[in-house]
């Protein structure tokens, strides 16, 4: 009988804060719930942003909170050779091309051509406009040999072509995991979003994915932040030929004027919190536990 494989994986950008011990403690209690395995993978491949102290912080504070994971642990930096290979599958099957527009000049083709009724993505950024796609063979090496830079984009409509079976994913409606329900796929809502960077053969999205193929995650549990972005994911997993986890999107933890916790804005730091005095239990009960 095959083990569950529930992770839990965290970016060392920033402090852990109340939801992502909320995310890290469900993830735990559901692997102990199903007799499952719980991984810990380090989501590091913004290498400019991701930093070993904030790292050393991660664990430090998942022990505190009572975490056990299984080891080894996996970092994403150290595997940017397995997604340059998957990133030169999807670029000799034409589903990527080198993207050169800036933020600026997308803003300035955005005002001078659609305006406020550009199209945007579930988070409210402006879709990519469409002119790097159709740009020649000839032009897009020119520019690439001239180090202009660029980042690969997904072209979702050459992507939705290649799609052979329904697009969807099983989601779980409550944590109990009784119950679930099939989501349609929507990831042209997201418009030819980034695969990869010039210096940084991977994204969020195609990392994640590979990841979860290799490390077998079977239960993907993670915020209500990134319900929408699963169906990105489901389209590069039947792109690539890779098993499909179901998933739960939990609820979030808001602070106390509604907005979503950020560590940008150092909310609710599990540090600050151990160092206020509060012990795990205390942390627990805040969260629902």
């Amino acid at each position: 009988m095959t083990l569950l494989t529930f992770r839990f994986a965290p970016s060392p950008n920033g402090e852990l804060h109340l939801g992502h011990a909320y995310s890290a403690l469900l993830n735990q209690k559901m692997a102990a719930q199903t007799g499952g395995r719980l991984l810990l993978r380090i989501e590091d491949i913004d290498v400019t942003r991701c930093t070993p102290e904030f790292e050393a912080g991660i664990f430090r504070d998942l022990e505190w909170l009572g975490l056990h994971w299984e080891l080894p642990v996996r970092r994403q930096s150290e595997h940017f050779a397995e997604y340059r290979e998957v990133l030169e599958r999807l670029i000799a099957e034409e589903l990527v091309y080198p993207a050169f527009m800036s933020r600026g000049e997308i803003r300035a083709f955005i005002a001078e051509t659609g305006g406020r009724d550009w199209p945007r993505d579930p988070d409210g950024v402006p879709l990519y406009p469409p002119l790097d796609k159709h740009l020649p063979v000839q032009e897009r090496k020119r520019r690439i040999a001239d180090n202009v830079p660029f980042a690969w984009r997904l072209d979702v409509e050459a992507a939705m072509a290649r799609v052979t079976a329904s697009l969807s994913w099983v989601e779980f409606t409550d944590e109990t995991m009784s119950a679930t329900r099939a989501i349609e796929a929507q990831p042209r809502a997201w418009g030819d979003v980034i695969v990869a960077r010039r210096d940084i053969p991977t994204s969020y999205h195609l990392a994640v994915v590979v990841d979860d193929a290799l490390q077998g995650v079977s239960h993907v549990v993670r915020g209500q932040d990134l319900y929408s972005a699963t169906g990105v994911q489901c389209l590069l997993q039947q792109l690539l030929g890779l098993p499909q986890p179901r998933y739960f999107h939990h609820r979030l933890i808001l602070g106390a004027d509604g907005r979503k916790l950020s560590k940008s804005f150092k909310d609710t730091g599990l540090a600050s919190l151990s160092e206020a005095g509060m012990s795990p239990q205390d942390v627990r009960r805040l969260v629902g536990f």
